[in-house]
């Protein structure tokens, strides 16, 4: 996409469609399965939804993965005890997912992992299944963390498990 149809694209993505996408019970049914999930797992989940970026940023240039990556900063994904936060981040507007685990998944989880699950809900996505590809990727997550990193007698939840919708 060159940087004219990208802005466009971005000027014209409304918080609307992503209210349409993720109206509030579905926000509801997606913090109860991370919250679910957390308590079989030392693992951290958070989701963000964001119809579009800002304009100055789309003329700067900012990819989806760089926008995650400030979501990820911003969000505090990064702090917690055993460094396994996990962010699943949407751009709406460009079709893009990402997924960014801190360093201690990193070590024990590969990339292709969360690359097939990005691919799993961009399919769900594509066909209009946004929460089940959403719930779908939060499954499967567990299983790896609870494999990985199983909840401990103390398991603090460690970060709000309600979703960000922007």
């Amino acid at each position: 996409m060159n940087r004219l149809q990208r802005f466009f694209t971005h000027l014209f993505a409304l918080p609307l469609q992503a209210r349409r996408r993720f109206p509030q019970a579905t926000l509801d049914r997606i913090q109860d399965a991370i919250a679910r999930s957390e308590q079989q797992h030392r693992g951290e989940i958070r989701f963000v939804v964001e119809h579009g970026l800002d304009l100055g940023d789309v003329l700067r240039g900012q990819s989806a993965h760089e926008r995650a990556t400030q979501w990820f900063s911003d969000l505090r994904v990064w702090d917690t005890a055993d460094n396994t936060g996990i962010l699943i981040y949407v751009l709406l507007a460009e079709k893009d997912i990402e997924i960014l685990a801190d360093r201690g998944i990193n070590q024990q989880v590969s990339a292709d992992f969360w690359e097939q699950i990005c691919a799993d809900m961009t399919r769900d996505f594509q066909s209009g299944q946004f929460e089940a590809g959403v719930l779908k990727a939060i499954d499967r997550m567990t299983l790896v963390l609870v494999e990985r990193f199983p909840a401990t007698r103390q398991n603090p939840d460690e970060l709000p498990n309600r979703p960000v919708l922007r």
